[in-house]
């Protein structure tokens, strides 16, 4: 997949800017506050139909304006693709592939396999579960549909499995078949996703352990586990157990709403324990496993973004990320940094072609 023309219409700060990435390796180079964050968040609006670093839709309109137009030409292997994303006030947010609207959003997932390595992603290991949870749904959606189906039925059932729950404790009443139909139904998608899930943390884990090692030139430790519910047993059954729990609380107590990673370093939550270096080198490595694991998934090369990680980085990491860089195992790729004498050292020493763009 290869990124050919983007075109932003009142995004953010741009109130109108047009950028042609006609080279393997793109550079996006400028002082903060110029907008390099806002053109890699635009590219990964058009492969989601949403922002990486805000999903509330209106703020990421340009102030003073109703309305915004993403637009961007790729060329992949089943030849060009034209992706419009646009929003105006008041109405809903509209997705275009060669012209034609998608009636869910959902059904983009997986057009373009895209990657994006940001200082945000610290939520990752600073954050609460949820956060992983959605890096696992990301990573596995854009290869698997069907997936992503069950876990949006699955936190449909759950909302009204817990709406039903607050209506029986704000009116004082009990109905035990109600609630187990939405007991089946949510143990069935649960078993599904759990299953899913598991089978991607065992190929995904020595990915990561390679990537890592790649990255920190280190061969420290690291672990990555899946913690679930369901490893104790088939969700029916958890519920009926919890069942008393439940309605004192208004809200369901068990499921795979509730998954977690676990990430270690030595035997050791790396949140609380592992450096600022080693956190750094955690989550790049994450990301760069995730694009292996897409790239075998998916058989095409994703996009990769990567959005003012230099700056952030000791030159010892810079070099490790260089080297992996320039194995050819990726396909075009966007940098953002405030420092243009810096990047183009960095890209030099890739030796692949490359443009440098000053915002």
């Amino acid at each position: 997949m290869h990124l050919k023309h983007l075109s932003l219409l009142n995004y953010k700060n741009f109130e109108s800017a047009e950028f042609a990435f006609d080279a393997k390796i793109n550079c996006l180079v400028g002082p903060n506050g110029v907008g390099k964050t806002n053109v890699l968040d635009a590219i990964y609006h058009l492969a989601f139909g949403k922002s990486y670093f805000n999903p509330i839709t209106t703020q990421n309109l340009r102030h003073g304006s109703d309305f915004f137009v993403i637009d961007g030409s790729f060329q992949g292997s089943t030849g060009e693709q034209h992706i419009v994303c646009s929003f105006k006030k008041g109405a809903k947010k509209v997705l275009k592939r060669n012209g034609k609207a998608y009636d869910r959003i959902s059904e983009h997932i997986g057009e373009v396999p895209l990657v994006i390595v940001s200082p945000a992603d610290r939520d990752l290991i600073v954050e609460g579960s949820e956060t992983r949870r959605k890096f696992m749904d990301g990573v596995i959606s854009q290869s698997d549909r069907d997936y992503l189906r069950d876990v949006l039925d699955y936190h449909k059932v759950l909302a009204q499995r817990n709406a039903l729950l607050k209506y029986f404790a704000a009116n004082h009443r009990f109905d035990a078949e109600t609630l187990g139909v939405y007991d089946t139904q949510l143990s069935g998608l649960a078993g599904r996703i759990h299953n899913k899930r598991t089978a991607f943390m065992e190929a995904f884990r020595p990915i990561f352990a390679q990537q890592y090692r790649a990255i920190s030139g280190r061969d420290e430790p690291v672990t990555l586990s899946y913690d679930s519910h369901l490893t104790a047993g088939p969700l029916q059954g958890q519920l009926q157990a919890s069942l008393e729990k439940d309605r004192v609380l208004q809200y369901t107590t068990r499921g795979v709403h509730k998954d977690d990673l676990s990430m270690e370093i030595d035997g050791h939550p790396i949140k609380k324990f592992g450096s600022q270096g080693q956190q750094k080198s955690f989550l790049i490595a994450l990301k760069f496993a995730q694009f292996q694991f897409m790239k075998q998934q998916v058989n095409r090369m994703p996009l990769l973004l990567l959005d003012d990680i230099f700056d952030k980085l000791d030159e010892h990491r810079v070099s490790h990320i260089v080297g992996l860089v320039n194995q050819e195992q990726f396909g075009q790729i966007f940098i953002s940094d405030t420092h243009p004498e810096r990047t183009e050292a960095i890209v030099k020493a890739i030796h692949q072609s490359y443009v440098s763009i000053r915002l």
